[in-house]
């Protein structure tokens, strides 16, 4: 039975363990782009997301409007290019958090109606890039290299690494 639950449970980390980069460039480029067009969407249209936001009773709709609308563009750029990933990526959780409430809130009526959201989708991802970071195949991971700056990821496995 032993035997069992060590194949079951370290072989797929040991498989894991070399698709490290994988997770965090999926999760980028599926958020990016989608935000990314998102964003050039409403900045394309910005008489018609002023006057969304004005319905939703966001204050400030003239200034929040194209303020958010670059959000989205320039957030969802800066995550395909892996650049200040975390920034980005905690930017953008806030606009998910401020679309649910402002948006989508009179909606809720239970907690499976809101983890079902698309907002609240993109907001776990926007979470776990913000503290994972961008991954090792990113322009963060670069600059961090270039720049000097240790490797989080490989600092932390030479700390667990058996003396």
């Amino acid at each position: 039975m032993r035997l069992l639950v060590q194949w079951l449970i370290e072989w797929p980390e040991r498989v894991a363990r070399h698709l490290t980069w994988l997770a965090p460039l999926f999760a980028r480029i599926t958020v990016g782009w989608v935000f990314m067009w998102s964003g050039w969407g409403k900045l394309a249209n910005l008489p018609q997301v002023t006057e969304n936001f004005v319905g939703w009773g966001i204050p400030l709709p003239h200034l929040l409007a194209p303020f958010v609308s670059g959000v989205e563009f320039c957030g969802g750029l800066l995550l395909l290019l892996g650049l200040v990933s975390r920034i980005s990526a905690g930017a953008l959780g806030v606009t998910m958090i401020v679309a649910i409430r402002s948006a989508k809130w009179g909606e809720v009526d239970s907690l499976e109606t809101l983890l079902g959201f698309d907002e609240f989708e993109y907001l776990a991802l926007f979470l776990w890039i913000a503290i994972a970071g961008a991954g090792p195949l990113s322009l963060d991971h670069v600059l961090q290299r270039w720049f000097g700056q240790p490797d989080p990821q490989a600092a932390a496995k030479a700390r667990s690494a058996p003396a």
